[in-house]
């Protein structure tokens, strides 16, 4: 299933609870859309949601508004229902917002191109804390509930550990030689694994953040923009190649590829509530939702052509 956005889409996120989908993109516009398996999406909104890109979105409050992050600086957010402006930060960052990650039901984070994070209150609407993390932008974060711990990686090539409760920093790790894109957690919280420039994937073991323990280095030497955990040893790759990989980890290997943009860069990865689509963004202007039984019940790794095949192949173009 394909949506046509007519523009370069930064970000995309699933209804936490309903089958709809929004994307932001690099016009300034928020785009809210419902799926069907079985029919065509349906446009629900277009809202011109900042004046500059749309790089950051996220369902909040339970799926009743959707937060957005610009690079005009500025939060938005955004009535599900209706589309009208339910609050807007203007100078949410002094910089422009990279990224945007859901902390709790009732806080998020959100990180900028001066390696800022700011911890936000979605039901006050204020700033419950901030970080000074890195030295360049924000790439990617992912939050730890376990241990209060949200993760950080950053253009400067580390890895940022936050301890939340204290409101400090809990570790660092030693700058590698390439970006850092993005960061999961894996294997019951053990592993944190985060992709590389380069196309490596560095692992490093809880607690033991300096240095990485294992590098998983892929022959294809493309960068890996973005990671989305199956399971805790199986974990999705997206590209700068276009293509969508599962791969092992301990034992690291790539299991099969599932899934393409052609040779458009891959941006973003997310699931659906359900888990029943993953959905990807590319600068092939398209949200592709995958459907996930038939990109699992092939048991031999798929080539380009079959894996597009794999799923429902009408289109839905932007008017």
């Amino acid at each position: 299933m394909e949506i046509n956005l007519a523009d370069i889409p930064f970000d995309l996120d699933f209804h936490p609870s309903d089958q709809l989908v929004a994307a932001g993109v690099i016009g300034g516009n928020l785009h809210l859309y419902r799926y069907d398996a079985n029919a065509l999406p349906q446009k629900l909104f277009k809202v011109r949601a900042h004046v500059k890109s749309c790089r950051a979105v996220r369902f909040i409050n339970d799926g009743r508004a959707i937060l957005t992050g610009s690079s005009d600086h500025s939060i938005l957010s955004t009535d599900v229902e209706t589309g009208s402006v339910i609050a807007r930060l203007e100078d949410a960052h002094d910089e422009a917002v990279s990224k945007l990650i859901n902390i709790t039901s009732e806080t998020i984070a959100s990180g900028d191109d001066n390696g800022a994070i700011k911890v936000w209150d979605t039901r006050q609407r204020s700033c419950c804390s901030s970080f000074k993390a890195h030295e360049d932008y924000i790439s990617d974060m992912t939050y730890s509930s376990d241990s209060t711990k949200l993760l950080a990686t950053s253009g400067d090539g580390s890895l940022s550990v936050w301890n939340l409760r204290r409101n400090k920093i809990h570790a660092r790790s030693e700058f590698s030689e390439e970006e850092l894109l993005s960061v999961v957690t894996m294997k019951n919280g053990r592993k944190v694994i985060c992709g590389s420039q380069n196309g490596t994937l560095l692992l490093y073991s809880w607690g033991f953040f300096q240095d990485c323990s294992d590098r998983f280095v892929d022959a294809s030497q493309n960068p890996v923009n973005a990671l989305l955990k199956l399971d805790e040893d199986r974990v999705i790759v997206a590209s700068e190649s276009g293509l969508i990989s599962l791969v092992g980890i301990l034992p690291n290997r790539v299991i099969q590829p599932i899934a393409e943009h052609s040779d458009y860069p891959v941006e973003r990865l997310a699931f659906s509530h359900d888990r029943k689509f993953l959905g990807s963004i590319s600068h092939d202007y398209m949200i592709k939702l995958w459907d996930m039984d038939l990109l699992q019940s092939s048991g031999n790794a798929p080539t380009t052509v079959e894996a597009s095949a794999s799923v429902n192949s009408f289109t839905f173009t932007e008017d």
